[in-house]
């Protein structure tokens, strides 16, 4: 099981039995006879695999009455306000796999693979409160039900489609939908707020939100009581901002997150400044109220972002916080865990119940931090934290590759289950991933029709991603037919070698000459084409786009990252290649992969001049 650890206040819901209210100090948290009612007639070895994967925590959300663990195999477990400590806590029967989950103070909504919703709670679904019901197909344009991300505020759930728009659903009682709350108090179906939205940010507990459009420009709506929405001294006497607001003052810098409280934010901003310190490019900044110790400086309200200095983060980056209700944990790429804000229920893991204005430092057990730092994440709510270790399950490429076979508008070769129903798959991937000059595609045609639509999903998702856990009693069937020895990035790097110019259907313009790249691989790899190629408005014939801003040298170190997620060798690392690399990364808008090709290079740079 993973690492995870738990502080703060053990109540609504109950996390540990026969345990005080306040937990002070990290204790770990274990899961307590959740698998006792697994079907005895499945297969020995699934069920352990099954159980290995269910003790896997993917993501935690914890609000004020609920607290949701989503582990590796796409299932969940919920405990609730009402629990009774004798009994087990409730899983989420959701048929679908899940792949994120969000808790509000008074609704829960689940994200699954297929980019379908499901949420419960009393603004969502006044006749049963307790009841999931898909909200993502009540959203009235059927283009647009396909959602990429969902959070949780304070009795509102918004969702960002595929086509980068933000719906709103849920309570407007101060605005926070974007609309007059007397002529809209509430909704119960998803209504459009914004177009051309990258990002959305809020708290689980806020009743106010945050939208950053593709320009890196930041709009607001909501409670405004005590400046948390950041708006600046002119707006202090606006209790709720009504209608969607784009804020002016925003301090230099990309925004890389922002987490909100009850009656503050916190912003998260990236200095691109090439002069700043590589080790210290993130700060901190705050607005809104003082009096819970949630800005971490002056005990002064704040009605615009302003900085949240410490020698605590001096050469140091951070690379995850998190905010609660009231207050804030830090994770840096040092291995420091910082905090601060209300701790009367402990929630600072201090060993104590005092208060922290300004930053601290706070000592956890070691466990795998200084070796794996970037796989440990926070989670926190009501008056409670959790920090947890979960490694990726597959490489981000891997990732990619699941959910783009569950985009059906790119499929172009179909098979045939045993009742006759129609899965979908790409060719050019399964091209790549099963074994070389051999026909595979009629041998895997062949499983197919001996097996459930559920089945197949199954074998189609190992063979994206080469992870046999997925079911390996299946995963024996087909394993003579893949490539399993091979990582997924060299498979790409073949298609990069490829000399069948007829796969490669987009046109890339530099200069004179023309570089051609399937679209199936851009999808996977930038935002920019993933947003151009996925929308349903946008003009997906082959355009052709002019980087020439970019020296040669640099487009090759982008031609071979976008296929292999590695830096291409025998290129000479300079000074302006890393800067047009920087100007390049935001124009195509790269995922967030880990390693970041940034940093690589940044190492490769310094590797270079030492030798």
């Amino acid at each position: 099981m993973n690492d995870c650890l738990f502080f703060g206040y053990n109540y609504q819901p109950i996390l540990f039995k026969n345990k005080s209210n306040k937990i002070t100090k990290p204790i770990q948290f274990k899961f307590e006879n959740e698998n006792e009612n697994e079907n005895e007639n499945e297969n020995e070895n699934e069920n352990e695999n099954e159980n290995e994967n269910e003790k896997q925590i993917k993501q935690i959300s914890t609000g004020r009455f609920s607290t949701i663990f989503l582990f590796k195999n796409g299932k969940a477990i919920e405990y609730l306000k009402e629990n009774d400590p004798k009994q087990n806590p409730e899983k989420i029967q959701i048929e679908e796999n899940i792949q994120k989950v969000t808790v509000g103070s008074q609704n829960e909504a689940i994200l699954t693979i297929e980019g379908n919703v499901f949420a419960k709670g009393k603004d969502i679904n006044p006749n049963n409160s307790k009841e999931f019901i898909n909200i993502s197909s009540l959203i009235e344009d059927k283009n647009d039900r396909i959602i990429q991300d969902i959070v949780s505020g304070s009795g509102s759930i918004y969702l960002l489609t595929s086509n980068q728009n933000v719906y709103g659903i849920g309570s407007n009682e101060y605005g926070q939908l974007g609309f007059d709350s007397k002529t809209l108090p509430k909704t119960e179906k998803p209504i459009l707020m914004m177009k051309n939205v990258s990002k959305i940010f809020l708290g689980n507990a806020s009743k106010h939100v945050f939208l950053l459009n593709s320009n890196q420009e930041l709009f607001t709506c909501g409670y405004n009581k005590y400046g948390q929405v950041g708006l600046g001294e002119s707006r202090r006497e606006e209790i709720e901002i009504q209608k969607l607001t784009q804020i002016q003052n925003i301090p230099k810098g990309k925004i890389i997150d922002i987490k909100c409280g009850l009656f503050h934010s916190i912003m998260l901003i990236e200095n691109e400044n090439q002069n700043q310190n590589q080790n210290q490019k993130r700060k901190l900044y705050s607005c809104g109220y003082y009096q819970y110790n949630g800005l971490g400086k002056e005990d002064e309200d704040t009605y615009e972002f302003t900085e949240i200095k410490s020698s605590l983060f001096e050469n140091d980056n951070i690379i995850d916080f998190y905010v609660g209700s009231n207050h804030t944990l830090i994770l840096t790429s040092k291995s420091k865990f910082i905090g601060f804000g209300d701790n009367y229920w402990g929630q600072l893991g201090t060993g104590n119940t005092e208060d922290q204005s300004f930053p601290i430092q706070i000592e956890f057990p070691k466990l795998r931090f200084n070796e794996d730092i970037f796989n440990y994440h926070i989670s926190c709510g009501f008056q409670k934290s959790f920090i947890y270790y979960s490694p990726p399950s597959f490489s981000n490429l891997e990732e990619d590759l699941i959910k783009l076979f569950r985009r059906k508008e790119f499929c172009d070769i179909s098979f045939k289950t045993e009742n006759g129903e129609i899965i979908e798959a790409h060719k050019l991937i399964l091209k790549y991933r099963l074994n070389q000059n051999q026909n595979q595609i009629e041998k895997l045609q062949e499983i197919i029709s001996n097996k459930s639509i559920k089945e197949s999903n199954q074998i189609f998702e190992m063979i994206y991603s080469n992870n046999s856990n997925i079911n390996p009693k299946l995963y024996f069937e087909i394993k003579e037919i893949i490539n399993s020895n091979e990582k997924i990035e060299e498979k790409m790097k073949r298609i990069y070698l490829n000399e069948n110019e007829n796969e490669k259907d987009f046109i890339i313009e530099r200069k004179e000459k023309q570089y051609k790249f399937p679209k199936l691989i851009l999808i996977m790899r930038s935002e920019l084409y993933r947003g151009m190629f996925l929308s349903v408005t946008e003009d997906k014939s082959n355009k052709v786009t002019d980087y020439s801003e970019i020296s040669n040298k640099s487009f090759q170190i982008f031609e071979y990252w976008i296929y292999s997620n590695q830096i291409k060798e025998g290129i000479k690392i300079t000074k302006e290649i890393i800067d047009e690399i920087q100007i390049g990364i935001d124009y195509f808008q790269l995922n967030q992969t880990y390693p970041n090709l940034f940093d690589l290079l940044i190492k490769k740079f310094n590797n270079q001049n030492q030798n």
